[in-house]
């Protein structure tokens, strides 16, 4: 996606998120948008359809950088507990320096009515978790994770819990410091889930 997106695109992604960060994801409109970029509503439609499209290309944004942290971990040699505890912080700096992806990650009340942003978090969200069900598969089989859970209840719980805190963080009007009280709350979670 990334590849394939102008210069111009990009921008007009990097100033949703700006939007979306100061005003909610209901603040981002394509009026609000023009304003903020300082062109005109009918430049931003040259470039996307409407608000979905603009959601979509965060999204996919979002699915690109997920994947190559999973992907980065999936092939790297160290044991896994290393691996979910660099999968946990990576996702921690990402949401710290770009916040307003957790409202457009976690909005699935808002993207409900729209199939395809709804599609695409689902999509995301499965695809991580199958990701991640794998390296703790490799890692019970290395004897490296208890092996009394199954390797899916365990993607959930961890996928489940790194989803809570972060909302936890968001809705605290990102009251605390995520990647160093993460750091924290990634002990526990290793704690849990070491054999």
């Amino acid at each position: 996606m990334t590849s394939e997106i102008s210069d111009r695109q990009q921008e007009i992604i990097n100033m949703s998120l700006e939007l979306i960060a100061e005003s909610g994801i209901q603040g981002l409109t394509i009026k609000n948008l023009s304003k903020k970029i300082g062109f005109t509503e009918s430049a931003v439609y040259r470039h996307f359809e409407n608000k979905i499209q603009i959601l979509v290309a965060i999204l996919d944004f979002f699915k690109e950088k997920t994947n190559s942290f999973f992907t980065s971990e999936l092939n790297n040699a160290d044991n896994t507990i290393t691996k979910i505890d660099r999968l946990f912080l990576t996702h921690f700096r990402t949401f710290s320096k770009s916040p307003s992806l957790v409202a457009v990650i976690f909005s699935e009340e808002i993207f409900r009515n729209e199939a395809i942003l709804s599609e695409k978090v689902t999509e995301i969200m499965n695809k991580n978790a199958s990701s991640l069900m794998n390296i703790i598969k490799t890692g019970q089989e290395k004897g490296e994770i208890r092996k009394d859970i199954d390797p899916s209840d365990l993607s959930t719980i961890i996928m489940g819990s790194l989803r809570m805190f972060v909302k936890q963080w968001h809705m605290s009007n990102y009251s605390f410091d995520l990647t160093k009280k993460g750091s924290e709350f990634i002990n526990s979670i290793k704690t849990l889930i070491s054999n």
